[in-house]
């Protein structure tokens, strides 16, 4: 299966589930996960509200919208993957769901804004640093907390499982944007970094806080804190533009060299998957584009 060089490629995305693998777009998606007996499962959901076409094609609005919608369905997705791979009584229900999607935020807030801003003022009180300094050393404990996380997490056998679906998503979508056969062999020998990827986008987030609160002046903590957690959605805005036009724009050299490091962090979320993985993301991947090829 090709794709037509001659027409503007949609921008397809996805993420790595629990032995699986989603594949989606503005309007569809579809997930393909392996279950305990070797059968791979698929499940389609169309995803396109009226309600939200508009906003879509709006800059800055939409990135907040479908980084919203993304974190729901992606719990979801993890959820129904990972009750495929349990017993009847392990599986997760809707309101487990919502609790997890709870705590995942507010971790993500506590670990990687707030407590770098703590440690930041602890550091500035016993060195009695300038605000600018402060700013930047918050910055960076904020990146080092950020890469430290994921470097721990890859530690675990079960998660860098997770992370090789994830390269096998990669590498299937670069086979498509490449305008080759969606074979096992061809997408075998693509890479397993994106520009578009969660990973890209997590990194250009914090280099943009590291900038933008740098210009802060003295503040005391607490407001500290506030406007810390107040600014991740402009934050995260502007970050999903910058990541949206420079996967857009990869044929340039200088555009390339500032990708680089978000490639280089996607080490980090990414693995070299096996046959069987990238079989999954190929059968995801095509399911997704009969959809968008056969609307209903």
């Amino acid at each position: 299966m090709k794709n037509n060089n001659n027409l503007r490629l949609p921008s397809y995305g996805g993420q790595a589930l629990i032995e699986g693998v989603l594949m989606r777009s503005r309007r569809n998606l579809a997930a393909a996960m392996l279950s305990p007996n070797g059968k791979i499962v698929v499940v389609t959901e169309h995803i396109n509200h009226p309600s939200t076409k508009k906003v879509l094609c709006r800059p800055f609005l939409r990135g907040l919208i479908i980084l919203w919608q993304s974190l729901i369905i992606g719990m979801k997705y993890l959820t129904l993957s990972a009750n495929i791979q349990s017993s009847e009584e392990e599986k997760i229900d809707s309101t487990s769901l919502v609790f997890a999607v709870l705590v995942a935020l507010s971790f993500a807030i506590l670990l990687f804004f707030i407590t770098p801003t703590l440690l930041s003022e602890f550091i500035t009180h016993h060195f009695q640093t300038n605000t600018f300094i402060t700013n930047i050393m918050e910055g960076l404990l904020r990146l080092l907390t950020i890469i430290a996380y994921l470097w721990l997490v890859s530690l675990s056998k079960d998660i860098q499982r997770v992370y090789a679906y994830h390269g096998a998503e990669h590498k299937t979508i670069n086979a498509y944007e490449a305008n080759v056969e969606l074979s096992l062999s061809n997408v075998m020998r693509f890479p397993i970094s994106h520009t578009r990827c969660g990973t890209s986008f997590l990194l250009t987030l914090i280099i943009l806080s590291i900038i933008v609160f740098s210009f802060f002046g003295h503040l005391p903590v607490v407001v500290k804190i506030i406007s810390r957690v107040v600014f991740i959605p402009l934050l995260a805005m502007l970050s999903y533009e910058i990541i949206h036009w420079m996967g857009n724009h990869m044929n340039i050299s200088w555009v390339r060299m500032l990708a680089a490091p978000n490639l280089l962090l996607q080490k980090l979320t990414t693995r070299e998957p096996d046959a069987k993985m990238v079989k999954v993301a190929i059968k995801a991947f095509t399911k997704l584009l009969e959809m968008e090829n056969n609307p209903t």
